[in-house]
């Protein structure tokens, strides 16, 4: 266990959402030292624990990641014992995560205004497909579905081919991480400017749109729409990805003035080097089909290993593409600390550690996502139910 202060000491948070967008929020701060106490339904808890590679006891490995730091407690929130537990829990904390259909907590009588008197400082983080308004609030809203909505999935692909989704749940994870940023200013505004708990309301959707760069003002102010350019990014050259000999891809970003004519003397090609007409982004971009054609004649003529030694030593911006096997062989990442072992009934695991780093206060994983409802008893006995209470409760299915 780790013995230096995490700088979320002292905070509870009290997480009552499922899969992936609420509980990577959850464990982001679990990570950095807030005490989350996962609400799970009884009996086979979060989806997520079953879903895809299973380890030795039939638990997700991703679960031990994403469960990690966290405390899990089972209530039933379709019963009003359960959801009387929920209550409890709430009152005594500082932030609640949640990511129901909206309007959900409202009927489950657990809304924010419920807590108006008894926690009048609790923050809660409520995270929704298209947000708790508006006219598309009452929408299922999953990743897939609102990474499309938001502009993102339009300029993913190649011109002339399907939009495509990269193989990850990008959008509940983005939408994770603005919930983690909206409860710390929320943390920051109750602390500093003595203010009472508020909501932060984040939508999938929105979370995706807040990546889209230039996009709107580009649309409203030159009427432009910024269209699928599969490996390239539309107005800045060259910037690709290239084969080499080795049949490997190579990343080359050597868009910056001078770093192009780098590359270029690099190449061997000093008359492009020297050509005014390529001294800029503007003018490579003209003659971007015609640049990058040079770049991939280069680079299939040698092995990724030459291409990537060439144009570093020309401090040129160049990469190879991993994958996860890549990622965990690599010194680079080993020397950062990219990977935490942990031990789990199946026997011991890397997982990833999580970001942001701090010199002085930085998080860990303490321990790896447990079974269902391990610290009920622990829990519900703090918050002053008898042991024959907790017995109850259980026998009738509501923990």
């Amino acid at each position: 266990m780790s013995t230096f202060n995490k700088p979320l000491n002292g905070i509870k948070v009290i997480e009552l959402g499922q899969l992936l967008a609420g509980p990577f929020a959850g464990t982001m701060l679990a990570y950095f030292g807030a005490e989350v106490i996962k609400v799970e339904p009884p009996g086979d808890g979060d989806p997520i624990r079953g879903w895809r590679l299973l380890d030795e006891s039939g638990t997700a490995f991703w679960w031990r990641s994403l469960g990690r730091n966290k405390k899990s407690v089972t209530a039933n929130l379709r019963t009003e014992q359960g959801r009387s537990v929920a209550r409890r829990l709430m009152q005594n904390a500082d932030v609640v995560i949640e990511n129901f259909k909206p309007g959900s907590l409202e009927k489950w009588g657990l809304g924010p205004e419920t807590f108006v008197t008894d926690n009048p400082d609790l923050i809660f983080a409520r995270i929704s497909g298209y947000g708790q308004d508006g006219p598309n609030s009452h929408k299922p809203g999953y990743a897939s579905v609102t990474e499309a909505y938001s502009g993102f999935r339009y300029v993913n692909g190649f011109p002339d081919g399907v939009p495509v989704r990269p193989n990850l749940s990008i959008g509940d994870t983005v939408a994770g991480l603005h919930a983690v940023l909206g409860i710390l200013l929320a943390i920051v505004s109750r602390h500093q400017n003595n203010t009472s708990g508020q909501v932060v309301d984040v939508a999938l959707y929105e979370a995706m749109f807040n990546l889209m760069e230039g996009m709107v003002p580009e649309y409203d102010g030159a009427g432009a729409i910024r269209e699928p350019s599969g490996s390239t990014l539309t107005g800045i050259v060259p910037t690709n990805t290239y084969l080499c000999g080795d049949g490997k891809h190579v990343v080359i970003g050597a868009n910056g003035d001078s770093i192009f004519v780098r590359l270029m003397q690099a190449l061997g090609r000093e008359d492009i080097a020297e050509d005014p007409k390529y001294a800029d982004n503007a003018g490579r971009v003209v003659h971007e089909d015609y640049i990058d054609g040079v770049i991939a004649v280069w680079t299939k003529a040698r092995s990724s290993e030459d291409v990537i030694e060439v144009l570093e030593a020309a401090q040129v911006p160049v990469g190879p593409i991993y994958n996860v096997a890549d990622m965990m062989a690599d010194p680079h990442y080993q020397a950062r600390g990219m990977f935490e072992s942990i031990e789990t009934p199946s026997g011991p695991l890397k997982i990833p550690a999580m970001l942001p780093k701090l010199s002085k206060t930085p998080g860990s994983t303490e321990w790896p996502g447990g079974e269902v409802g391990t610290h009920t008893d622990e829990i519900l006995s703090g918050l002053g139910f008898s042991a024959a209470e907790i017995t109850q409760l259980r026998h009738d299915g509501d923990v």
